[in-house]
């Protein structure tokens, strides 16, 4: 079954406040093998122009992931996440995370559309400090395979 266009604009609570901690950070830049040390160093950050460590590009899909769950996971979506691939995911920065951020993030549905039998299910998660400034905003298209 198609998903309903009418999703369009939904949007989700704010997530619980996040405090991003350079342990974070850190351990984020080693999974990635980024040996850049504004992610490790404050010195190396201060000299970057940073007031501390910062996160490197991708590091808001920690928080961004689990906002769009509540896309995929809302009874009224009926998303078949049995049959979902990840088709895309971009992010925009309007700075850099930084260690000592205390962020929020809230999901929005942007587009549903199908596909050669395939539902396309895009979602915005705009993440922000906890006083409203933006600092990210991530879309994500999920792909639920047609049974055809």
């Amino acid at each position: 079954m198609a998903l309903d266009a009418g999703l369009v604009g939904r949007s989700y609570p704010p997530s619980a406040v996040y405090e991003v901690g350079r342990e974070k950070i850190a351990e984020f830049a080693t999974a990635l093998g980024d040996p850049d040390p504004v992610y490790r160093d404050a010195a190396a950050a201060r000299a970057a122009g940073h007031p501390d460590v910062i996160a490197p590009p991708t590091f808001a899909i920690v928080l961004s992931l689990g906002a769009g769950n509540a896309v995929v996971e809302d009874p009224e979506v009926g998303l078949d996440y049995s049959r979902v691939v990840h088709g895309e995911q971009r992010f925009t920065h309007h700075r850099p995370i930084r260690a000592g951020d205390r962020l929020v993030a809230t999901a929005v549905i942007d587009a549903v559309r199908t596909v050669a039998g395939n539902d396309m299910l895009t979602t915005r998660v705009d993440l922000a400090t906890e006083d409203g400034e933006p600092v990210c905003t991530t879309h994500s298209m999920l792909v639920a395979r047609g049974t055809a």
